[in-house]
């Protein structure tokens, strides 16, 4: 069952065409991948899903529901949150405070409320306190609730950003790069972190990533863009086999020697 389908996306800046009628399905439960060289287009795709963007051309479904022309926060609304290739915390806020920012689509509290400190509001504080104390758990933090984002290590960023992303209660979740910057071993603790969000809050997952290994061990379907244009699509082992993706990656003599 298809949770979000792209028909025909389009995205020009200019006379650069970075998404070239993309075709694209992403089913229920499925961890799938979106790869191809610096430059092919996968963030701008990205951008498009979630409303940064807003395509010259084609559909994006979600739930049967077309997202063109959505305002960002009402996409996030609607089930799909994203992480970011460069980190995206409130540097200056506590870790706590980050995941708490996070649950703002899904609280009713307004002005009125804050200013008041009425009995709703003061009860929906206390659950958004505890749901992101339990997200902060979940990622690995527990303990780190009042430290400043900035003092974090890296790795605990990512896992931040994560339980930020959480946090909006989401059916999709998009993740630019999520291993950038790490070494083996937390590449691999992140192949088991990306699958527990699946298996354990039975999330869909989306990613765009540039190390292989991680790509090929932990997708059920992989997309490969280059210039914007869809080139393949398929299990990882089709993938790694296809001349265009290697050609793609290593040059057209490569790909030609290959085929």
């Amino acid at each position: 069952m298809a949770l979000l389908e792209a028909r025909q996306v389009s995205k020009h800046f200019g006379g650069l065409v970075a998404v070239d009628t993309v075709d694209f399905v992403i089913e229920q439960g499925m961890i799938a991948s979106l790869i191809g060289p610096n430059g092919a287009g996968k963030t701008t795709f990205f951008n498009c899903i979630t409303g940064f963007y807003r395509p010259e051309k084609g559909a994006i479904l979600f739930d049967g529901e077309d997202l063109v022309g959505l305002r960002t926060d009402h996409i996030t609304a609607r089930g799909i949150a994203r992480t970011f290739q460069n980190i995206r915390l409130f540097a200056n806020m506590t870790a706590l405070e980050n995941v708490m920012v996070g649950q703002h689509t899904r609280m009713k509290a307004g002005l009125l409320g804050a200013i008041v400190r009425d009995g709703a509001t003061l009860a929906e504080e206390k659950r958004v306190t505890k749901r992101a104390r339990e997200l902060l758990e979940f990622v690995g933090l527990k303990g780190r609730e009042n430290e400043l984002a900035k003092n974090l290590a890296y790795g605990s960023q990512r896992r931040l950003e994560v339980a930020r992303a959480l946090a909006t209660d989401p059916k999709l979740l998009l993740l630019d790069e999520p291993t950038a910057g790490m070494n083996p071993q937390e590449n691999a603790e992140m192949v088991g972190f990306i699958r527990r969000l699946r298996d354990e809050l039975k999330l869909t997952i989306l990613l765009i990533e540039h190390h292989m290994k991680v790509v090929m061990t932990i997708s059920d379907r992989v997309t490969v863009l280059d210039f914007g244009e869809k080139i393949a699509e398929g299990t990882p082992a089709q993938v790694q086999k296809n001349p265009r993706v290697r050609e793609a990656y290593l040059g057209k003599e490569y790909g030609e020697i290959t085929a």
